[in-house]
């Protein structure tokens, strides 16, 4: 394992076949990331993103049943058009959370022949919660939620 290799870490990656300019919009444009961040029939009823490292970003989901999930968190990188770090370590600013759950990344790149070079890694504090995450659904969820991304990022 290499530094650049985390040791609890789910990967997601795809060729996406829109551009990356695209992509960048519906992970940073709140009422786009509300479109198709959550794999349906769960959806997201607001979100609220502040583009810089110590910046706000927060979801709240609701599922089919009328579930409630709010989740706070704050960017740790932002490269514009090219990355997102973000983690639920904080609730703002620098406040920790209650228990931090998880590192999210995401690396767009342009793709050889067009589209967008797509890579979603979420990097967590133990294998526990590694694999809480995968029984959750991680594969199933993030591929669905992706290929939301996809269609909407099309329509752009």
């Amino acid at each position: 394992m290499t530094s650049n290799t985390p040791e609890f870490a789910l990967t997601l990656e795809r060729r996406l076949a829109v551009p990356r300019a695209a992509v960048w919009r519906c992970w940073t444009e709140p009422a786009l990331l509300c479109q198709w961040f959550c794999p349906k029939p769960w959806g997201v009823s607001h979100a609220d993103m502040e583009l810089h490292a110590g910046g706000r970003f927060f979801t709240h989901m609701v599922g089919p049943n009328g579930e409630q999930m709010p989740n706070a968190g704050v960017f740790l990188q932002v490269e514009p058009g090219r990355k997102l770090v973000f983690t639920d370590a904080f609730v703002s600013a620098w406040v920790p959370s209650g228990k931090a759950f998880m590192v999210g990344e995401i690396t767009l790149a342009d793709a050889p022949g067009g589209g967008t070079h797509y890579l979603a890694r979420a990097l967590h504090w133990s294998e526990a919660d590694m694999q809480q995450h995968e029984a959750m659904g991680f594969h199933e969820g993030w591929a669905a939620a992706t290929r939301q991304l996809e269609e909407l990022a099309a329509t752009l």
